[in-house]
């Protein structure tokens, strides 16, 4: 559980159906809150990728208890995505 307010690292990585690691087209992150009522939607460059795997930086909403990320691309003209979960507390 990450605390309101608090920076966390959103990390993901695109993988085939042979496990090898790709980089998609048109990376985007896309945050929810829990009604999966999108919040926010962030293109995602080069500048945000590690070793094949994307990251991002966010700052946890103080007004949610939760929030949904989705990492998405385009391969092969086919779209792929990754969807996770935060929860989140306001304090201990």
């Amino acid at each position: 559980m990450a605390f309101a307010g608090d920076t966390v690292r959103l990390k993901c990585h695109f993988k085939t159906f042979d496990e090898q690691l790709f980089d998609p087209a048109d990376v985007k992150l896309t945050i929810y809150d829990s009604n999966k009522q999108q919040i926010e939607q962030i293109t995602l460059t080069d500048t945000n990728k590690d070793n094949g795997v994307y990251f991002y930086d966010y700052v946890l909403p103080m007004n949610q208890s939760e929030i949904i990320f989705e990492f998405s691309g385009v391969y092969n003209n086919k779209p792929i995505l990754v969807r996770d979960s935060v929860k989140i507390q306001f304090s201990k």
